[in-house]
């Protein structure tokens, strides 16, 4: 896992493989890179200390950041 530099505790995804089963499933790989880059991101600026809400947050900033890119039509995201 790769270590934050605020941080001393790993990032939670290093690779796409790491993302929950949910993600993987449903998004290409492009928007999982997107998530997982938008996710960590999120995580390494704004730890409060709950880490259930905290987990909360940064999934809405990752689906945020895919959403810019990609769109879901019926049941499968596709590139903007």
């Amino acid at each position: 896992m790769i270590r934050t530099q605020q941080w001393d505790w790993p990032m939670p995804y290093q690779f796409d493989s790491d993302l929950p089963l949910p993600v993987r499933a449903h998004l290409l790989e492009g928007a999982q890179d997107i998530y997982r880059a938008a996710f960590n991101n999120a995580f390494e600026r704004s730890y409060s200390g709950d880490p259930r809400q905290e987990e909360i947050a940064h999934n809405r900033v990752a689906w945020a950041a895919v959403k810019c890119r990609y769109v879901k039509r019926g049941y499968i995201w596709v590139r903007r």
